[in-house]
């Protein structure tokens, strides 16, 4: 379950996930600089409109992917204000792949594996650089790109997992109905 799990905030404090039980939270793997770091602007937005009504958001800035997180967790942070004046917290920079991934990913990549991108004009560019290093990417459930999301509803159950290419739009919809 979810609960069993913690994550390591920037200022290096453990967060057991057990404190937001009844909660429904957005996981996020992210990077500031990369092509899909504007999605910061509606990740801000959702947690405005709907932290008042129970959502959490995890945020944990990954520099596996093209090394677009090179930064310090405080540069980071500050990157992320400073540009998309972000008010949620921001955790430890931490692997979502590999033998030192979070054992949070291990669980979320268990519970919902890769499904495919979503029509996007990074798709087929995905699709062939991941093509390119292993014929077999596709039926693999690991995280393959910065800003993959999961949502987990308020019983700790993981309801959903969205590639960077899903519409933002989509992502609050599934928000929405579990608030």
């Amino acid at each position: 379950m979810i609960y069993d799990y913690s994550v390591t905030t920037r200022k290096g404090e453990e967060l057991k996930l057990s404190e937001y039980k009844g909660k429904v939270i957005l996981i996020v793997n992210t990077a500031t600089g990369c092509g899909f770091t504007p999605q910061y602007a509606p990740i801000e937005q959702l947690y405005k409109d709907y932290h008042e009504k129970g959502l959490e958001i995890l945020d944990i800035p990954c520099n596996q992917f093209g090394g677009q997180a090179p930064g310090s967790d405080d540069e980071i942070h500050d990157f992320c204000t400073l540009h998309y004046n972000t008010t949620f917290a921001q955790m430890k920079k931490s692997d979502v792949n590999g033998p030192d991934e979070l054992p949070l990913y291990t669980y979320l990549k268990k519970e919902k594996g890769f499904a495919g991108f979503d029509e996007h004009p990074y798709k087929e560019l995905l699709e062939k650089m991941f093509a390119e290093k292993d014929p077999e990417w596709a039926s693999k459930a690991d995280i393959k790109w910065n800003f993959t999301k999961f949502v987990v509803d308020r019983e700790g159950k993981v309801v959903a997992r969205f590639e960077p290419t899903a519409d933002m739009k989509v992502v609050e919809e599934c928000i929405k109905s579990l608030i």
